[in-house]
């Protein structure tokens, strides 16, 4: 891979580095570290799409089965509907 020079500028009380096309990267968050040689280095971080939902779902791991079937006997029996007067 090929060395690119870019720049750096003041952002307020921090750095930043500006990214070429080159090596955009698909995240808004990264780690930053530093290695044995002094080099900084990047990492993207998985963005957290769906983290919600993939929380829900292994909450539902611990359901029991009784639960399931009453969820389903209560959509097979449906309330009935409600009368209202027109206004």
């Amino acid at each position: 891979m090929n060395a690119l020079t870019t720049r750096v500028f003041n952002n307020g009380n921090s750095q930043a580095v500006r990214i070429p096309a080159e090596f955009r990267l698909d995240t808004d968050r990264v780690t930053i570290s530093r290695n044995e040689q002094g080099d900084l280095v990047i990492h993207p971080l998985r963005a957290q799409r769906g983290a919600s939902l993939l929380q829900a779902l292994d909450e539902l791991r611990g359901v029991d089965d009784a639960f399931i079937a009453a969820l389903e006997a209560e959509q097979d029996h449906p309330l009935p509907m409600q009368e209202r007067e027109g206004l």
